[in-house]
């Protein structure tokens, strides 16, 4: 099939190679906000496992072509949009030019994180003889190409034949070793998208609560985390308390459905205590952090490690770094941070500063002279660390655990002091 896709989001660079990959001809056309040049050069990018160097295969190969304009949306079967919320007047103003200049038969994919009812909306631009279907992205950062080619399943938005027809045709050669198609009304499938964030996110949150209320009472979480997760009505996916969520499309996807309900009249009070939870455990280490030193902060320096909102990718956006760092610099905290691959995204969010110094190669260079380690990140890098050269390098010899990735006991047997989001040093889970 000959494709046209629009955007730069990750979903829209994914498409395209994988499109590409298996014999459809791609026209692609980056938003405006973010060119193909400035895509190439990006960190998430090139950190993504396959994505770039089969886009790069692809253009070689002249089954994928980086538009610079629109024009060839006339010459097309299947236009497929992959925009953020704020690009929903571009996505109306290419449909427009599509519904007067593309052939009938059109089928529209509207893979964007738009609200409910959008692909209806973008449907009502085009001629009665063109399509659309609603195609909520499902991928996951750090795995995209891995999700796009093998996935478990596609939420598929059609209320006709032909649309289903279609996107199975298109998406054949990732449907072979068994049936993913989900298919359901568009508005429907906009909403589950919605719902399976709502979820995921309610779970982190009340597990972060439960982690709580066991540092109040003297409870090592992990036992109740493992008690609850045996359960097979609940299982263990999301289960893991730590230092708070992030990420474009998770807080996204959060605040697309309290708008969905609040503009329907059914503000969701539930939705609102998820987020709220979720913000305030992004403080959860300076407040233990706060706690050991008796609030006096003022001239101490702390090591980070990782910035980025989860391991496999560069991006810090609402990542619990962020609002970390501003807690520690409003005390005159010093930070020594290391990330494996979101300096690049750090700096350019906060800017070069006095009070914090960057690595990108040995995490240990962040420790030197530090007072305590804050893991934030789980890079699978942090796992395993050397505890007697951690010993030797920070002043207090605090560890505080973000993630719950180390043992408590462990821990405290190296001769350092462990602090974690509902763990206890004087018991061993197992």
């Amino acid at each position: 099939m000959r494709i046209f896709i629009y955007g730069s989001e990750l979903s829209a660079a994914t498409a395209a190679a994988a499109l590409s990959w298996v014999g459809h001809h791609v026209h692609w056309l980056a938003h405006e906000s973010e060119t193909w040049e400035s895509l190439a050069q990006a960190g998430w990018m090139s950190r993504e496992p396959h994505l770039l160097g089969q886009l790069q295969e692809s253009r070689a190969e002249g089954t994928l072509i980086v538009e610079h304009q629109a024009d060839a949306i006339s010459q097309v079967d299947v236009i497929w949009l992959a925009l953020s919320p704020e690009q929903r007047s571009d996505a109306a103003r290419l449909m427009m030019r599509a519904s007067a200049k593309a052939p009938a038969g059109l089928l529209l994919i509207n893979n964007s994180t738009f609200p409910v009812g959008e692909t209806e909306r973008l449907q009502g631009l085009l001629k009665e003889s063109q399509l659309s279907v609603a195609l909520p992205d499902m991928l996951e950062e750090g795995r995209a190409w891995l999700t796009f080619t093998r996935p478990t399943r596609w939420l598929l938005g059609c209320d006709d034949a032909e649309s289903e027809r279609l996107v199975r045709e298109l998406l054949r050669a990732f449907n072979r070793r068994s049936e993913i198609f989900q298919s359901m009304p568009r508005r429907a499938a906009e909403l589950t998208k919605l719902a399976i964030n709502g979820m995921l996110a309610t779970r982190i949150s009340y597990m972060n609560e439960i982690a709580g209320l066991a540092d109040t009472l003297g409870v090592d979480v992990e036992y109740v985390r493992q008690g609850m997760g045996a359960d097979t009505r609940i299982g263990f996916e999301y289960l893991y308390p730590g230092c708070g969520f992030g990420g474009p499309n998770f807080s996204r996807d959060l605040m697309r459905l309290a708008d969905v309900q609040f503009s329907s009249g059914r503000a969701s009070a539930l939705l609102e205590q998820v987020m709220d939870i979720n913000e305030n455990k992004k403080e959860t280490l300076f407040r233990k952090l706060w706690a050991h030193f008796d609030g006096n902060l003022s001239g101490k320096t702390i090591a980070i490690w990782g910035a980025a909102f989860k391991p496999g990718t560069a991006r810090i956006d609402q990542a619990p770094v962020l609002t970390l760092l501003e807690s520690l610099w409003a005390q005159g905290v010093k930070v020594q941070l290391h990330d494996p691959a979101a300096i690049p995204a750090l700096l350019e969010a906060v800017g070069k500063r006095e009070d914090l110094s960057t690595f990108e190669e040995d995490p240990y260079l962040a420790c030197e002279q530090a007072d305590a380690l804050m893991l934030v990140t789980e890079w699978k890098a942090y796992w395993n660390p050397d505890w007697q050269k951690l010993r030797r390098l920070l002043n207090a010899n605090l560890i505080l655990d973000g993630r719950n990735i180390y043992d408590p006991a462990f821990v405290a047997s190296c001769g350092l002091d462990y602090r974690g989001i509902g763990r206890r040093a004087d018991v061993t889970a197992h």
